[in-house]
């Protein structure tokens, strides 16, 4: 029998290691960890409802514990080794995002676990995103950006040997944990040297704020780690008592009875003095602290629905605060069910399934169980399945808006899914499929147990 310590296990304490270590670089998210904290225990004790939903269904115990952070790495080979890293911890590539339709020159993926279990244990997930070189028109400085990037090594030799052992044994022990821990931890790190002299920082922040950030330093450091909120609002309401300065608009959906997909905001990418290689002394900005609240993953029609009404939102053009934007995103979204049973029953969303304890299940039409029926008698409960994904318009501005003025919106159209798995080394997982994949299991175990 193997003494290999589980995958989750080592996620775990990766996560854990990553977020103290973001700590003691960025104080403020420490403040923001404090706030979210606050937030969600008084919302809790106000919703007892929502409390006890959350229990039933596992999802209160991992809240406190949720992170996704992001990083943006610059060639093929730093993306495929990344690939191998997180699999070390039970992390899979989900879902391909194009954020060259915001003008943002990457394409990404979301590393994270992808079942019921993992999920529960800890679901941190890393949004990963690919540079583009081919986008930058400038051919020499194409090319200067290449031989940048193929001069560093982003991993520590003790990370590339202690994957390459998982890989080959299977797993890693106690001792190989701890070390893998602490060697991948480096390639998060912040590294306030830049690798190049000054003028060329300038003539890449130039082209793009985001490929400077990419290119010009030792490792793709984590820009940010997102707690999870259960009230996004409050927490943006709060954010300047708590010192924080947020962004100006809340990202997705609006606020909703039954919470859709994902809602974002941040607090402003922090100015951090840098030292380039011909000894100047200069400023960087990238790295910023991010919130989210979750909430439930939307079938290929509900998104279908959704897309529209988030174009159909921005016809009258942008809104001039967070309280315009919101009832502007609401007057539109009223067309979208608020409830849980019809979005069920429309098919819209995806739900969990759990058989009560005692309960059976009468034989429907055709010997078929009559799962409205069940739901109904009160034998079976359906409850909203949690997205874990991204969006890809609200990724991109939360980039852009950490970015600054001055960025670039031709990169339209350049989608490269193919081009982006070739890089990868594997294909990227379908997330709608695994969520189907997922209802469709917990809804035949629960029938199972009801039989």
């Amino acid at each position: 029998m193997s003494n290999w310590i589980a995958t989750d296990e080592i996620r775990g304490n990766f996560a854990k290691a990553m977020s103290e270590m973001y700590r003691h670089e960025v104080p403020q998210y420490g403040s923001l960890l404090a706030l979210v904290e606050a937030v969600n225990r008084e919302t809790l004790d106000a919703d007892p409802t929502l409390a006890a939903e959350l229990r039933d269904s596992d999802e209160l115990a991992r809240l406190d514990v949720e992170r996704h952070g992001a990083i943006r790495v610059g060639t093929p080979d730093e993306l495929a080794m990344l690939r191998r890293l997180f699999a070390v911890m039970g992390m899979h590539p989900v879902g391909y995002y194009d954020l060259s339709e915001a003008g943002v020159p990457v394409h990404s993926t979301a590393f994270r676990p992808v079942d019921d279990a993992a999920l529960k244990r800890n679901p941190f997930r890393v949004f990963t995103s690919l540079l583009r070189l081919e986008l930058i028109e400038d051919a020499a400085l194409r090319q200067r950006a290449a031989e940048i990037l193929a001069a560093r090594d982003i991993f520590t030799p003790g990370a590339r040997e202690l994957i390459a052992t998982a890989e080959r044994q299977g797993g890693l022990d106690a001792e190989q944990a701890e070390r893998f821990v602490a060697e991948a931890l480096e390639t998060f790190r912040w590294h306030r040297e830049a690798t190049v002299d000054l003028g060329t920082y300038r003539a890449l922040s130039d082209e793009h704020r985001l490929i400077a950030d990419v290119v010009c330093f030792r490792g793709p450091h984590i820009n940010h780690l997102t707690p999870r909120t259960l009230d996004i609002d409050a927490v943006q309401q709060r954010m300047p008592e708590a010192g924080i300065d947020p962004k100006a608009i809340i990202e997705g959906p609006p606020r909703r009875a039954c919470p859709i997909l994902l809602r974002q905001t941040s607090f402003k990418a922090l100015e951090e003095p840098i030292r380039f290689a011909d000894a100047a002394e200069g400023h960087h900005t990238a790295r910023f602290g991010e919130i989210e609240q979750r909430g439930v993953a939307l079938t290929r029609k509900g998104r279908e629905r959704y897309d529209r009404l988030l174009t159909a939102s921005r016809k009258g053009g942008p809104a001039a605060d967070n309280v315009s934007h919101q009832a502007q995103l609401s007057e539109v979204f009223a067309d979208f069910p608020d409830d849980p049973a019809t979005l069920r029953r429309d098919g819209l969303a995806f739900f969990h399934y759990r058989a009560v304890s005692g309960a059976t299940a009468d034989s429907g039409v055709g010997g078929e169980p009559d799962v409205e029926a069940l739901i109904a008698e009160g034998a079976l409960v359906a409850t909203p399945m949690t997205y874990e994904d991204f969006l890809p318009v609200s990724a991109a501005g939360i980039f852009q808006s950490n970015l600054g003025d001055g960025v670039h919106d031709e990169y339209a159209s350049h989608s490269n899914q193919a081009q982006f798995e070739e890089a990868l080394g594997a294909a990227v997982i379908d997330e709608i499929a695994l969520y189907q994949q997922r209802q469709e299991v917990s809804l035949a175990q629960a029938l199972s147990l009801l039989r």
